[in-house]
């Protein structure tokens, strides 16, 4: 599976997907039993709208089913996972809210060399990236993506690699831009070791939108990958070039792209990465999937050159704690505005078992943003405490309290928020 799957939890396809990918491999490959989970969540707020004045105190009710899934290997390969919730208010602030963090992927040999894959993400997205994450300004992002694959080995350190793959972006608020997209791709890798690989590649992507516009993107990459005995590295460095068609009006942009991935095993239980991307896209791609820090602001134009930074560690103790810190940055441009959005942050996240039954959870995030347009700076604050008391193999309870806050140049954009939460969880199978 590829990163996507390795970095998020949380997976998902619908039985209509499933049945399509395992149909083209053999029906001898038995799949792994299913996780499925259950929990109910009650969560009070004193500032549930995130406002500078008049804040309003609710109390929000969330159902949630999880699913977690992983084929077992055969022609046809699947990861499924993640979770779909329903919450209510007490007292109506908003209306009831549909959650969804899902993910799938499948990959199927229909011969030697020639796969065919298929994925689907739907994930909760913001809709405009200088508000606050509240129930009015979320929207449901689907991406759905499949197309074969072919690898020609023309000898044996050479080989080309071909595909196409169709792949649709939809939003649940109608007044958002879906699109639909076709992507092709050539290239030509050489392995110069068993362990230093590099090559070539050529991709043209044509995006149509439900707006009427069109969105031509071609691009060409040199991309190389190495492995040492504990560190594991991969990049791409290229050239693109955007048009852009709406009506009468067309625009055309270029600049340099680049991928770089780095992971390094510093000891046995800890784990150092580092990743870059620069691309020219659009609103309707999957890089704020694949990036996850990184939010569109789905109310500025299509056209944007988005650059993301992320690195830190993974550490895990002996008593069984974990520790995770992360350290990003992420730059949107929009194209056909100028307008510019900078976002710098810090994560981290510490879990310990206290008793056999119960552990602690903590976690802390800052955020600073500058939004050019209104010359805006933005600083937030997020923390959270939590412990899980584990009453049975597969009945979990859980209380967790936080805080969050934000300053603003723009005195209406402050607020303070403090909450509370208690929950059960229940895993079925």
């Amino acid at each position: 599976m590829d990163r996507l799957l390795k970095s998020r939890m949380t997976q998902y396809a619908s039985p209509f997907t499933f049945a399509v990918c395992v149909g083209f491999g053999t029906p001898h490959v038995s799949a792994e039993p299913v996780t499925l989970s259950g929990g109910v969540e009650s969560k009070y707020s004193d500032n549930v709208t995130q406002s500078a004045n008049n804040e309003l105190s609710d109390t929000e009710t969330r159902v949630t089913l999880s699913v977690q899934h992983q084929s077992d290997p055969g022609r046809c390969v699947s990861e499924t996972g993640g979770s779909l919730g329903y919450g209510v208010w007490a007292d109506s602030t908003y209306d009831p809210e549909t959650y969804a963090d899902l993910a799938f992927r499948g990959l199927c040999e229909l011969r030697p060399g020639l796969t065919w894959q298929l994925s689907d993400n739907l994930s909760q997205v913001q809709q405009d990236s200088r508000g606050t994450d509240t129930p009015d300004n979320r929207t449901l992002k689907n991406v759905f993506r499949t197309g074969p694959s072919y690898v020609i080995p023309i000898s044996n350190r050479d080989q080309i690699n071909l595909s196409i793959n169709y792949e649709n972006t939809e939003f649940r608020e109608p007044e958002e831009t879906d699109s639909e997209r076709y992507i092709g791709s050539a290239g030509w890798n050489h392995l110069f070791n068993a362990t230093l690989s590099g090559g070539i590649s050529f991709t043209a992507d044509r995006a149509e939108l439900d707006t009427g516009g069109e969105i031509d993107t071609d691009s060409a990459s040199f991309n190389w990958s190495k492995e040492w005995a504990t560190t594991r590295f991969r990049g791409s460095l290229g050239y693109s070039e955007l048009t852009s068609r709406f009506g009468s009006f067309e625009q055309s942009s270029d600049g340099w792209i680049g991928e770089l991935f780095l992971e390094r095993d510093v000891a046995s239980s800890m784990v150092f990465f580092f990743e870059a991307s620069r691309e020219l896209t659009d609103q309707t791609s999957d890089f704020d999937i694949r990036f996850q820090d990184f939010v569109f602001n789905l109310r500025e134009t299509t056209e944007v050159e988005v650059t993301a930074v992320s690195t830190g560690l993974n550490k895990s103790y002996s008593n069984n704690a974990d520790l995770s810190v992360r350290l990003y940055a992420n730059r949107a441009d929009y194209l056909r505005t100028d307008d510019r959005e900078d976002v710098a942050g810090l994560n981290i996240a510490y879990s310990q078992p206290l008793r056999p039954l119960l552990s602690v959870q903590l976690s802390g995030n800052y955020e600073y943003s500058r939004f050019e347009v209104n010359t805006q700076d933005d600083v937030a604050l997020r923390l959270r405490t939590g412990i899980t008391y584990s009453a049975t193999s597969d009945l979990d309870l859980t209380a967790q309290i936080g805080h969050e806050n934000r300053e603003s140049d723009l005195p209406a954009n402050d607020f303070e928020e403090n909450w509370v939460s208690v929950g059960v969880n229940y895993r079925f199978r």
